[in-house]
């Protein structure tokens, strides 16, 4: 039996370990316990359409093929509930935020890709703010609870008989006992495999819960512009996680003022409502992001593979990425 390892127990490194599982392979994942990294700080948005921009055409590519992915049996196996909305709404506050959201709505179309532009989105989303309209819906983008999928990716490697190991230092560590070693720790990559080309990058992220008397909880995942901020709001069974941040400020994983401020402030111009929810969590995360916005991932020598930077669509790459890996592991056997 072939064997794996895999390092990093995130949403990629988890989507890597269960296919390569199903696939019949011998799996180890090496992971640290107490810390869930950049998986556990997430929105958990399925979304290229949304999250799409003139000039990342092959970015866009990707989400489409993963979102397929997602809809058509990465889920299988997986509790139902990890789903929290099954459409997106994209709105615009001002006049130059809807013409930023008609020029991506005209890129969509363009590529083939067309959303359905509206003028009334407070028919679609009766708790956005009432000088909100224009926007467009994008039907068929999902939202997952991030650290219930996590969960549950970990259960489900559990049932098909993954082994468990701690982080390594060196990759020579976990090239011990496995034919094969898959990188897939985000922004401690390059400590294992110099020249890889990731970067932490910081985003701030608010979870609100749902308080008796408030206003309930939006059904679809709703993505704004305000003012040139990008602001997005997730439902989650208990309330909302607000997102995102995205600067550089090195390692650092604290929440600061300014961030969680300008979220707090953009969610309520776009939903006053939330001003009535409990503020349950500030926290922030680090993307692994590379100069071109482009996942790494693929053989970087005979016995080893990546599969890292995939900055803000971790949750939404991570089938494609499993298919992927999967794909040269296969080759490599035949």
């Amino acid at each position: 039996m072939q064997s794996l390892a895999v390092i990093g127990g995130g949403v990629i490194g988890l989507a890597v370990a269960r296919r390569a599982l199903l696939d019949g392979l011998s799996v180890r994942v090496h992971r640290a316990t107490g810390s869930r990294g950049a998986s556990w700080v997430a929105g958990g948005m399925l979304a290229p359409h949304s999250e799409g921009w003139p000039g990342e055409e092959k970015l866009l590519a990707l989400g489409l093929e993963s979102l397929r992915l997602w809809h058509s049996g990465f889920l299988d196996g997986l509790p139902g509930d990890v789903v929290t909305a099954r459409e997106s709404l994209v709105v615009g506050v001002d006049r130059a935020d809807a013409e930023d959201l008609r020029t991506v709505a005209d890129w969509l179309s363009v590529q083939g890709h067309p959303v359905t532009v509206t003028r009334t989105a407070r028919d679609t989303e009766p708790l956005l703010a009432q000088n909100i309209r224009h926007g467009f819906i994008a039907a068929d983008e999902l939202a997952v609870d991030n650290r219930k999928l996590v969960v549950a990716l970990e259960a489900h490697c559990d049932q098909l008989g993954v082994r468990w190991a701690p982080p390594v230092q060196q990759l020579d560590e976990a090239r011990d006992g496995a034919d094969t070693v898959v990188i897939a720790n985000g922004i401690d990559a390059p400590a294992l495999w110099p020249g890889l080309q990731v970067r932490p990058v910081k985003g701030e992220v608010l979870r609100l819960r749902w308080r008796r008397g408030c206003m309930p909880v939006p059904q679809r995942v709703v993505r704004a512009r305000v003012h040139g901020r990008s602001v997005y709001l997730v439902p989650r069974a208990d309330g909302v996680v607000i997102g995102a941040t995205q600067y550089e400020h090195g390692r650092d994983t604290a929440p600061a003022v300014t961030g969680v401020r300008e979220l707090l402030d953009d969610a309520c111009e776009v939903m006053p409502a939330l001003g009535e929810y409990e503020l349950a969590e500030c926290a922030a995360g680090l993307r692994p992001m590379t100069p071109d916005n482009m996942p790494i991932v693929g053989r970087l020598d005979e016995h080893t593979l990546v599969a890292t930077g995939h900055g803000r669509s971790g949750f939404l790459l991570a089938p494609w990425t499993a298919e992927h890996i999967a794909a040269e592991l296969i080759g490599a056997r035949a």
